[in-house]
């Protein structure tokens, strides 16, 4: 049967009008970043601002610690997901290819993992840290935001390798290869588009984590998303400033997703159906 007009359009009508709410946010953030402040505090939004500064960017990258805060994230970001890379490749691999007992409740135990909410669980880390004398440290951080994306990682992993035939190991085994060398020459390349998903999910968490970081770092132990909480009071009502400052701590994940885009989402469709 052909479907009349309408319902034709009215699916992309509301596409239309979802685009719209969830992009005019960005859009508007982005403006104001380089909106004059006479454009900014008139009384007539300017939806196109037609004389643009990079004043209030100036203002935001020479904020004091700036840089050293960019450090901070960008080590506990890129320590955490090579970190559960490596120990969720060991764990889907095995939960993948071996046969052991509590193999079922293991995976069980990952799902329960990956639904389980960090923020109730804040109290009794700042305990942990706190025993341990590693308050204001760049390492406990880390360990915990691995924590936060092994379980998926491990999921969305275990899946990749479950669709990896085993003659292909089976044959680089007879050809003289060990176990582990036929892991990294034949399946690691195969793991991908899965190792791509994993990385850029990881990447966004553990980049955009706030509570762990408000309890157990301080000054020049804290990451970027303290900062841009803590910008605007800095500054007073600075709004170009704070959009400024919006905009440079959304760009690493602008830019990280464009660059794994097509493998991420090819990743994470393959991942949710095979295995």
């Amino acid at each position: 049967m052909r479907r009349s007009p309408f319902a034709r359009l009215w699916p992309n009508v509301v596409a239309i009008i979802l685009f719209v709410f969830f992009v005019f946010p960005v859009y508007w953030m982005l403006t104001t970043a380089f909106k004059p402040d006479l454009d900014i505090i008139s009384t007539t939004p300017v939806f196109i601002p037609l004389h643009g500064t990079l004043t209030h960017f100036d203002k935001a990258v020479h904020a004091a610690g700036f840089w050293t805060l960019v450090r901070n994230s960008f080590t506990v970001t890129v320590g955490s997901v090579l970190l559960s890379l490596l120990v969720a490749l060991a764990a889907a691999f095995a939960v993948a290819r071996m046969r052991f007992r509590g193999r079922k409740a293991f995976i069980l135990v990952v799902m329960m993992a990956q639904m389980a909410p960090w923020e109730v669980m804040t109290i009794s880390v700042y305990m942990i840290v706190r025993d341990q004398d590693m308050l204001n440290s760049l390492l406990p951080l880390t360990f915990f935001y691995m924590m936060m994306v092994l379980p998926f990682t491990i999921w969305t992993l275990r899946g990749f390798i479950a669709a990896v035939p085993k003659e292909l190991e089976e044959s680089a085994l007879m050809d003289g290869c060990t176990r582990f060398q036929a892991f990294v020459r034949v399946v690691l390349p195969l793991l991908a588009p899965g190792l791509m998903a994993t990385s850029l999910f990881g990447f966004i968490t553990a980049w955009n984590e706030f509570p762990l970081v408000l309890i157990l770092n301080k000054e020049s132990a804290q990451t970027l998303p303290l900062w841009l909480t803590q910008f605007q009071t800095n500054f007073g009502d600075d709004w170009g400033a704070t959009m400024a400052a919006s905009t440079v701590f959304t760009l690493p994940v602008v830019i990280v997703f464009l660059v794994l885009q097509r493998r991420a989402v090819a990743g994470l469709t393959a991942g949710a159906v095979k295995g």
